[in-house]
């Protein structure tokens, strides 16, 4: 199972097990393999502004 991370901005969650389709970003992608460039959905942050998501 791939780790999701969390925007330490606006707290989006990426799922791996999703994806970002919006963002060209096929569901089953792993964080580690999604472009430099991909930004945030929600508030627009890079990929730099995210940390792994521990689920409690």
């Amino acid at each position: 199972m791939s780790r999701k991370y969390i925007c330490t901005v606006c707290d989006y969650i990426y799922d791996p097990e999703a994806g970002d389709p919006d963002s060209g970003i096929a569901p089953g992608t792993a964080f580690e393999d999604i472009p430099d460039d991909w930004e945030c959905p929600d508030c627009g942050v890079s990929k730099e502004d995210f940390e792994p998501y521990e689920e409690e």
